[in-house]
């Protein structure tokens, strides 16, 4: 485990499980109470030492493809929502910074877990809270099938610089053969390990690894979390700042 004592992998899966239903269940029109649930990975990426900048960063790679599913929303949904000064702001608008907000948070609540619990680690814990055996072991599998990919892809880089003479562009032909020869060789070493695996024993399920101990660390951490992000979810902050503590200026 790569995070503080705090974090034993259990107990990280069950308070990302918890706020991620927290987060994709925010109304869409409700993006206030997303910037609010965004102290989650802010605090505990800084508590486990990661450091929120490094996991804001890491997750900006899924902007693109948040961006592509919300883009549209502002032209469809043109009724405003409330007024900026004189100037409306639509509901469409509105949705897709909610979309862009839950995202994000829910990607870097992902990247914490990962990165604090390790892949192996985070599989064996799937499996001791009831996580379904094919779910899990399609995961890990898929998880090693990654790295063969990357592997294989550096050694044809080798091989291509040293075969290159020089030559630093290449034409889209010869990328195109490169990645079809990319995946023939990673089918190729993945059928290995498979018979590999096979050979061993394997039958359809991998072993689990030793259980974890739950710490008191742990528990406190799993509970201070989970009320945590109830109350930031339920509890209507705008509304109370706003009401219950008015401001005279």
């Amino acid at each position: 485990m790569t995070g503080t004592p705090y974090t034993a992998a259990p107990s990280m899966l069950l308070v990302t499980l918890v706020y991620l239903i927290a987060v994709l269940s925010v109304p869409i029109q409700q993006p206030a109470t997303l910037i609010w649930l965004a102290a989650y990975p802010v605090v505990a990426s800084e508590i486990t030492g990661i450091g929120f900048g490094r996991v804001f960063l890491r997750s900006l790679l899924i902007l693109p493809l948040i961006i592509f599913i919300g883009i549209f929303n502002p032209f469809l949904d043109k009724e405003t929502a409330f007024f900026m000064g004189n100037i409306p702001v639509s509901k469409g608008w509105v949705s897709f910074i909610s979309i862009i907000l839950r995202g994000l948070l829910s990607f870097q609540a992902v990247i914490l877990l990962v990165s604090n619990t390790g892949f192996i680690n985070l599989f064996n814990s799937m499996r001791r809270i009831g996580f379904p055996k094919v779910l899990t072991t399609q995961l890990l599998l898929t998880y090693r099938y990654i790295t063969l990919v990357a592997e294989e892809a550096i050694i044809m880089k080798r091989a291509r610089i040293a075969r290159g003479y020089g030559r630093s562009r290449y034409s889209l032909k010869d990328w195109g053969r490169f990645v079809g020869l990319l995946l023939i060789r990673s089918s190729n070493r993945a059928a290995s390990v498979h018979r590999a695996m096979k050979a061993r024993g394997f039958s359809g399920t991998l072993p689990l690894g030793s259980p974890m101990r739950w710490t008191a660390s742990a528990w406190i951490w799993l509970t201070a979390w989970i009320v945590i992000i109830l109350i930031l979810r339920f509890i209507d902050f705008p509304y109370f700042v706003s009401h219950l503590l008015p401001l005279n200026i």
